[in-house]
C-alpha cells in the first residue's frame, strides 16, 4: 500500500524544513563568528577574567539576569516562556529516541503542564506589545506574528494533550521513519497536522527571524568581552592581520 499524499507532502516539508533550519543556523553562527568587534564594549559593571565572562553569560542564558534588573514583569513572562519551551523540547525527545531516555521519561509529567506556562508566558510578551506605549512604538508585523505563531503552537500542542488524543505511537513512527529515511503514514489528525504544519514553518523562518537571538547572545561583544583594556589591549581580528602585513 502507498503512502497517503499527506504524508509525502508532511515528509518533504520536514526535510527541507530540517534542512533549512540546520544550514541557515550554522551559516548564521559562522557569520556572527567573524563579524569584527574592534571595541572593548563589555556592559559595565562587568568581570575583568574569562571565567568571570563564563559565569556571567551563565547568568545570562539560564536567568536573564539583565532582564531581571531591568524589568521585573517582563522577566517573569520571558523566563516562564523559556523555561516552559526548554521542558516541552526535552519531552518531544521521545520520538526521536528509541529506546527512549530515562531522564526524558522522568520529565515528561513536567513537560506536559509546561506547555501551559510557556503560553501563558507568550500571552504576557504579546500582551506588552500591545499594552507598553514605547514597545508598541517600535514593534513591526514579524513581531506580533512570531509570538501569535508561537501561542497557536502551544495551544495546538495543548489540545492534543488534554482535549483531543492524537495517535503518539503512530506519531513516533512517522518521525523514527523520517530519521532512517524510511517514510511512514503521518497520522491525520486535523490538529496534528496544523500543529505540525506550524511547527515547519518555524523551523523554515527561524534562521531569518528574530528568534535568532538564542544564537547570537554568545557573540554579543557586551556579554562576551572582559573588561580588560588596560591589563590587555584590544585588536580586532581584521585589524591584527593588517598590522602583520604592515
Amino acid at each position: 500500500m502507498g503512502l497517503s499524499t499527506v504524508t509525502i507532502i508532511y515528509a518533504g516539508l520536514f526535510y527541507v524544513a530540517t534542512l533549512l533550519l540546520v544550514a541557515g543556523l550554522a551559516y548564521k553562527i559562522f557569520d556572527y563568528s567573524r563579524t569584527p568587534a574592534p571595541l572593548k564594549i563589555p556592559t559595565t559593571p562587568a568581570p575583568t577574567t574569562q571565567t568571570g565572562v563564563v559565569y556571567r553569560m551563565a547568568k545570562e542564558v539560564v536567568l536573564f539576569e539583565s532582564l531581571f534588573k531591568s524589568n521585573k514583569w517582563i522577566w517573569v513572562f520571558g523566563w516562564m516562556f523559556h523555561f516552559g519551551l526548554l521542558l516541552v523540547l526535552l519531552r518531544h525527545l521521545r520520538y526521536f529516541t528509541e529506546p527512549v531516555w530515562f531522564w526524558v521519561n522522568i520529565i515528561q509529567p513536567f513537560g506536559k503542564y509546561a506547555s501551559l506556562m510557556m503560553v501563558i508566558g507568550l500571552a504576557g510578551l504579546l500582551a506588552r506589545r500591545f499594552l507598553v506605549d514605547r514597545v508598541r512604538y517600535i514593534s513591526t508585523p514579524s513581531d506580533y506574528l512570531m509570538l501569535v505563531l508561537l501561542i497557536v503552537i502551544g495551544l495546538s500542542g495543548i489540545m492534543m494533550t488534554f482535549v483531543v488524543h492524537t495517535d503518539i505511537v503512530a506519531l513516533k513512527t512517522f518521525f523514527m521513519g523520517l530519521m532512517y529515511f524510511d517514510v511512514q503514514p503521518v497520522p491525520l489528525d486535523p490538529i496534528l497536522l496544523v500543529h505540525l504544519a506550524l511547527v515547519a514553518l518555524l523551523m523554515l523562518i527561524f534562521p531569518i527571524s528574530k528568534l535568532l537571538h538564542a544564537p547570537g547572545v554568545f557573540f554579543s561583544p557586551t556579554r562576551n568581552q572582559a573588561d580588560n583594556p588596560r591589563e590587555h589591549r584590544h585588536v580586532a581580528a581584521w585589524a591584527a592581520k593588517l598590522d602583520q602585513k604592515n
